[in-house]
């Protein structure tokens, strides 16, 4: 796994999404996701409904997923 498989999950399956996703060892990744879908939900909510993107591939093939996730607004800050 890499961070551009990465990325392209997140952004099919939140649709409208833009993510930005790093990791050099292929098992640790830091991404930034920006979406209209996550106004008015709480981090929580919003880390989860990325985590839903990658499905079973977190905590196997994904050991670890650092989130910052944004609506466009706060992205523009």
């Amino acid at each position: 796994m890499d961070a551009q498989q990465i990325q392209q999950l997140i952004e099919s399956g939140l649709p409208g999404a833009r993510a930005t996703v790093h990791g050099d060892d292929g098992v640790h990744f830091e991404a930034e996701v920006v979406c209209e879908a996550f106004r008015g939900k709480l981090p929580l909510a919003r880390h989860r409904m990325v985590y839903a993107t990658l499905g079973e591939r977190m905590g196997g093939e994904i050991h670890a997923l650092s989130l910052r996730t944004l609506t466009p607004e706060e992205a523009g800050k």
